[in-house]
């Protein structure tokens, strides 16, 4: 068996494929063999130490595969289930991997299985988003950066199912028509115009009642001046780097904004919370309201190039690995 490990926090030079040896596992814990692994750009800060670790560690938190053994405690889980989860602890990237079942979820039949490993932190981040963070209505314009992303494709394509008007931004032109594929509206290049005076034409000058921003330090100053009196800063992700501290009598007060920064982890705590984002999730891809295609798969042995390619932004699609 074999894992991606790293002893210390750096560049993809820290990335070790090592041979592993699982033990058997114990109470609610099941050894799962992995058929796929989602690469995700929060993998990069947890390598790079944007979010520090503790040392020696695991990387990745999230894939999908097949239950091998399960332990003593185990009910509701069996061995030859499919199931996939995106959780901490961190430890995705590995051949196969002891689990605890609290935080895994199984996967219909109809859900490939491969489909399954991008879906779990892109499908279900949009869930809570849509959802919970701020619950969209029907009729509502809203602005989602970084569109063409792997998350975005998804959020668009959802948001667009429930009755909502999607202004996207996107990084570079040939992005554009894949927001739009994917249920953008509006698509918006802010690598060169400026969305904040778009979006507020596209609004009559009333602006968006919720900004979702996975894009971080470039947009947040834009982002606010697209809100609507009292609307909501979502800030998610830092793909452009992390915010810098946010002034809050120049930058919220004005307006009376929110601003929130979720994360999975506040939203999906217990098994009810994940059961439904789960179940919603697998519903929407199943029922063809979210299509998704993987853009590109790597081998554990790639995955030097795999962080290569998600910093430099060549990944345009859900990506996984492929043990």
């Amino acid at each position: 068996m074999k894992a991606v490990k790293i002893k210390k926090a750096g560049g993809t030079e820290v990335l070790e494929l090592q041979e592993i040896t699982l033990r058997k596992p114990v109470k609610n814990e099941v050894i799962i063999e992995h058929v796929a692994i989602g690469l995700n750009y929060i993998d990069t800060y947890h390598r790079s130490g944007l979010y520090p670790l503790i040392y020696p560690s695991g990387l990745g938190m999230e894939a999908s595969g097949i239950i091998k053994e399960v332990g003593s405690d185990v009910t509701n889980f069996s061995v030859g289930d499919k199931v996939a989860y995106a959780s901490v602890p961190l430890g995705a990237y590995s051949t196969h991997r002891i689990f605890k079942t609290n935080s895994l979820v199984k996967v219909p039949n109809e859900i490939d299985l491969t489909l399954a490993a991008t879906l779990m932190t892109k499908g279900l981040t949009t869930f809570y988003l849509l959802y919970k963070t701020y619950p969209v209505s029907s009729g509502q314009t809203i602005l989602f950066h970084a569109a063409a992303g792997g998350v975005g494709q998804i959020f668009c394509q959802w948001a667009k199912s429930l009755g909502v008007k999607v202004i996207g931004t996107v990084g570079s032109d040939e992005k554009i028509n894949i927001a739009k594929q994917n249920g953008c509206d509006e698509v918006i290049n802010y690598s060169k115009d400026d969305f904040a005076k778009k979006v507020m034409e596209l609004t009559n000058g009333k602006g968006v009642p919720v900004v979702y921003d996975g894009v971080g330090k470039s947009t947040f100053e834009n982002s606010v001046k697209c809100l609507e009196t009292r609307g909501m800063m979502i800030s998610f992700g830092n793909a452009s780097g992390a915010l810098d501290p946010i002034n809050v009598p120049k930058s919220l007060q004005p307006k009376g904004l929110f601003f929130v920064r979720p994360s999975m982890g506040q939203y999906l705590h217990t098994r009810e919370e994940l059961d439904e984002a789960s179940k919603t999730l697998f519903e929407k891809v199943g029922s063809g309201k979210v299509k998704v295609e993987i853009f590109k798969k790597y081998k554990l042995d790639d995955i030097k190039q795999a962080h290569i390619d998600i910093e430099s932004r060549k990944i345009i699609g859900p990506a996984v690995i492929v043990p």
